[in-house]
Order: C-alpha cells, then sequence, then structure tokens
C-alpha cells in the first residue's frame, strides 16, 4: 500500500513563496499558506481582474516578474494553455538561483513544454479537489487528499520541500501520496476523458437520447439520466461501490450488476487502452498544443455545438422550474 505523508516541515517555507495566478488553485494555495504563516505573494499579469480581490483578501499582489524576484518558491497555478509563455517571459528571466518551481498539474513538465533550469527544483502539488474546496476545507479545519512528485531534486531536498508546501496548503490534514509527474500526468487525462468528464457526460447524453428518441418525454429522460447521477455519485462518494449497492433497491442493483458490464464491455475497455496509448506517446498533448497554436478553431466549435444540444436547454428549463433547492435539490426517487 501507497504511503501516507501526514505531515512536513513548515519551517522549510523560510522564504517568500510566490503564487502567479488567483484562479480556482491560485486563490486557495495563496490564502492557505498566508493562514500557515507562510510570506506569500500573488503575482498577477497587470490589469488582471483578480487583483483586486487579492488585495481585499489581504494579500500583497505585485506583478508576475516582481513577485518572482526574490522568491523562494514559485508556484505556478496559471491555466495549463499559457503557462509556457507566461514561463518563459515574465517567470524564468526573473527566477532567483537555486528558487524552487512547482506546479499543481505535471502536464507542462512531463511533455516537456516548460523546462526549468539545472540549478532549480522542481516539484508538484496537485490537491485532488476543486480550489474553493481545497479552501472550504482548510477553513473548517480539514484538508483535500493532495499528490505529491519531484521532477528535478537541485537542492537534495526537493521532496522535503514539497511536502512543506502540501502540509500548508492543507493537503497533510488528509494525506499526500508520493507519485510522479508522468503517472500524476497521465492518469489526470485518463481520468478526464474516460471517465470523469468525457466518459460519464457521453454516457448521460446518450442515456437521454435513448429515451427521447424512444418516445420518452425529455423531462422524465433529464431526470432519470443526469439529475439522479448526483445521488449515485455521492453515494459512492461516501462509501464506495458497496455502499451504493446497499442504498438503492434490489432491482437497481440487481440492474447494475447484471446490464453494467453489457454497456461498458470489451469494446469499450479497449477504447480506453487506445485513449490511454495516446496520453502516454504525447499524440493528445500534441493535439492539444497544436489546437491552442492555431487559435482553438476545433475547441470553440465543439463548445458550440454541445451547448446547442437540447440536453442543456431541458436541464435549464427544469432548474429554473424547481429551483436549485427545490425538485432538482432533493434525492432522486428511481434508485430508492
Amino acid at each position: 500500500m501507497a504511503t501516507v505523508h501526514r505531515e512536513g516541515n513548515l519551517d522549510l517555507l523560510n522564504g517568500k513563496v510566490a503564487v502567479i495566478g488567483y484562479g480556482s488553485q491560485g486563490h486557495a494555495h495563496a490564502l492557505n499558506l498566508r493562514d500557515s504563516g507562510v510570506d506569500v505573494e500573488v503575482g498577477l499579469r497587470l490589469g488582471s481582474d483578480s487583483w483586486a480581490a487579492a488585495e481585499e483578501a489581504g494579500l500583497t499582489v505585485k506583478a508576475i516578474p516582481a513577485a518572482v524576484q526574490g522568491a523562494q518558491l514559485v508556484a505556478i497555478l496559471l491555466p495549463d494553455h499559457v503557462q509556457k509563455g507566461v514561463f518563459e517571459r515574465e517567470i524564468e528571466p526573473n527566477l532567483e538561483p537555486g528558487a524552487a518551481v512547482l506546479f499543481a498539474h505535471g502536464f507542462n513538465v512531463h511533455f516537456g513544454e516548460i523546462k526549468p533550469g539545472a540549478g532549480h527544483d522542481v516539484v508538484m502539488v496537485a490537491p485532488k479537489g476543486p480550489g474553493h474546496r481545497v479552501r472550504q476545507l482548510f477553513e473548517a479545519g480539514a484538508g483535500t487528499p493532495g499528490l505529491v512528485a519531484v521532477a528535478q531534486d537541485a537542492s537534495g531536498n526537493a521532496f522535503d520541500l514539497a511536502l512543506a508546501y502540501g502540509t500548508a496548503i492543507g493537503c497533510g490534514r488528509a494525506g499526500m501520496l508520493a507519485t510522479t509527474f508522468a503517472e500524476e500526468t497521465e492518469s489526470d487525462l485518463f481520468g478526464e476523458q474516460a471517465v470523469l468528464c468525457g466518459g460519464v457526460c457521453a454516457l448521460m447524453q446518450a442515456g437521454y437520447e435513448t429515451l427521447v428518441d424512444a418516445g420518452y418525454q425529455p423531462e422524465i429522460a433529464y431526470y432519470e439520466c443526469i439529475n439522479e447521477m448526483k445521488l449515485i455519485v455521492d453515494l459512492i462518494y461516501e462509501g464506495g461501490f458497496s455502499y451504493m449497492r446497499h442504498s438503492i433497491s434490489d432491482v437497481a442493483e440487481y440492474g447494475d450488476l447484471t446490464r453494467g458490464q453489457v454497456i461498458v464491455d470489451e469494446h469499450v475497455k479497449t477504447t480506453m487502452k487506445k485513449l490511454l496509448e495516446d496520453i502516454r506517446n504525447g499524440s493528445f498533448a500534441r493535439e492539444l498544443i497544436a489546437e491552442e497554436d492555431a487559435g482553438r478553431p476545433r475547441f470553440t466549435a465543439l463548445r458550440r455545438m454541445a451547448a446547442k444540444h437540447p440536453v442543456e436547454q431541458v436541464g435549464q428549463e427544469l432548474r429554473d422550474l424547481a429551483g436549485r433547492e427545490g425538485l432538482l435539490g432533493q434525492e432522486a426517487h428511481g434508485v430508492h
């Protein structure tokens, strides 16, 4: 079983930490670091919409080059697709000799888009949750599990430094697992594509379309194939598959155990293996980077197409009708 690290030595964070970006992860890291007694500066582009919000939270905010200068550790928490340009233009020229560079996702380092010089520790601390949850749990005295990795150990102390950072943002309270940039990046991309986002959304949409095409009301199809998903996921989150199956009816459980593998069969698993191979060999990364360089034409078209699907209109109408604390906020009845 993997070793779970519960705490790091906060004394290792004895200099300034520059948090670059103040979005989902950036705001949570900066605030949690500050509340843990770390000297934090937030680095943002001039004119950023987040500048005022960070200052209102009591944080020191500077332009990115100024924040990087003098920093012991620079946490790059910008969106993946802008990290390379910002690193090359504003971060790398201003890094102190021996400053550590930290990421919350390994994409750019693993696929060679960002290559810090040999004198810098390159580490990753990746909370397994969205930034607002990282902050919320920290304020409640709890924490979000995290993954910790080292891509370059220039100081000989990079892993301990990463553990200290993870502890300061609250991950130590829930446990930190050691991994590699490759493992975190490849498993994360696979999970997003095959299960969490791509797989689940496509499955729900296909179920909705199947019912509607067969003559069932779109609203009923939405409830059954999309709204009730939250109930099932919450039960799995609380106690795993067995707890979910214990909590639903015998009819639902029998249907689960006998029909689930009919839907997700060997053909689907073969396709999943192909997705994973495309991730591991860099094909997906090259495609994504080329799409970004071209100005996102396909990405934008796909977004527009997805937004126009009838399921979006039906879902919005039901939310407007019932309210988030009304019908759509109640426990689903179909798997009782």
